[in-house]
């Protein structure tokens, strides 16, 4: 990405910006999922783990937003 497209994005000023828990349980959880989908085609049981992770830290997230 060049610098001028760099400086026009919104996304320049949010490397300064704190991420929340929910926003890093997010992140985590996405990534969690995505790992999980792939996993899927190759090694079911540890596809299952994955997602099993993923649900747990999705239930984190709901009990925050519900706090909030």
């Amino acid at each position: 990405m060049s610098m001028v497209a760099c400086l026009a994005s919104n996304n320049m000023f949010s490397l300064f910006k704190k991420k929340s828990p929910a926003d890093k349980l997010q992140a985590e959880y996405d990534k969690l999922m995505k790992e999980a989908h792939r996993l899927s085609t190759v090694n079911r049981a540890d596809s299952d783990a994955m997602y099993a992770k993923a649900d747990e830290i999705g239930k984190q997230i709901d009990k925050l937003k519900q706090q909030a």
